[in-house]
């Protein structure tokens, strides 16, 4: 199946309409008219993910995160992105990435399916009642640790930090997976308990929990590297004759 094919299929579900102005989601290097055996997911086009391509010849890779999000003057190997970008096209792989679309259009309800979020509405809407994060209840009162250890079994991660006494109870919660404070006015609005979500910084969660609202944060990569077997999911159910794999989940960093 050609690249092109593949992108119209991607499109479909996730549409571009769906990603927020700022963003850069697409066909972002390689040939439309590829013809495509195998597709390589990752949440985001690292070294080790473009080598892992190389090595493996993989036809196309997809990610969540963009690896070009402005504009590039010039592509040599004295740049990080020119390096990766050299190395996908010298090796014709087409690459592709679909962030805020699939954040709006896959990732909030999946997120907030997984820890059962009941009565869902959007947090913050991008197009047509579409947008990011999800607000809700949770199936029932809970302190802020017991909400904290089942987003760790919900997400399968190792660890999370929460702002907030633990004894805290919760029931009305907010998840907005990555990086969450740029809508947490948005989730004051909704009065709710606890905010699940990544990369709080020291001032903005202490100044969450004087405001009333506790935060669990599951890291950026917590939550979001659900977007890989998502979308191998989706697209195994629309391609045939294509293989496709996903980088292994491997947390960014470790808590010693």
């Amino acid at each position: 199946m050609r690249c092109s094919e593949i992108c119209t299929l991607l499109e479909r579900e996730y549409s571009p309409e769906y990603a927020c102005d700022w963003d850069n989601v697409g066909l972002l290097a390689g040939r439309r008219d590829k013809e495509v055996r195998t597709i390589l997911l990752a949440l985001d086009a690292t070294d080790e993910v473009v080598r892992m391509a190389v090595e493996q010849k993989t036809d196309m890779l997809i990610t969540h995160h963009p690896m070009i999000f402005s504009a590039m003057k010039r592509i040599t190997d004295e740049d990080m992105n020119g390096r990766r970008l050299i190395a996908l096209i010298q090796n014709d792989i087409s690459y592709y990435a679909m962030h805020t679309n699939y954040d709006a259009r896959g990732m909030a309800d999946l997120a907030a399916g997984l820890i059962n979020l009941q009565e869902c509405t959007v947090l913050e809407e991008i197009k047509d009642g579409e947008g990011i994060g999800r607000v809700g209840v949770l199936p029932e009162s809970m302190t802020l640790a017991e909400c904290a250890r089942l987003v760790k079994k919900a997400y399968d991660i190792p660890n999370v930090k929460i702002f907030g006494a633990p004894e805290t109870a919760v029931h009305s919660a907010a998840i907005c997976p990555g990086a969450g404070k740029s809508t947490l006015k948005e989730v004051l609005k909704f009065g709710c308990d606890v905010y699940i979500t990544g990369d709080i910084d020291h001032h903005t969660g202490i100044d969450a929990v004087d405001q009333g609202l506790c935060i669990i944060d599951a890291g950026h990569y917590g939550i979001e590297h659900i977007f890989m077997k998502d979308v191998k999911d989706y697209l195994e159910k629309v391609l045939v004759g294509v293989h496709m794999d996903c980088v292994p989940a491997k947390h960014p960093f470790i808590v010693i």
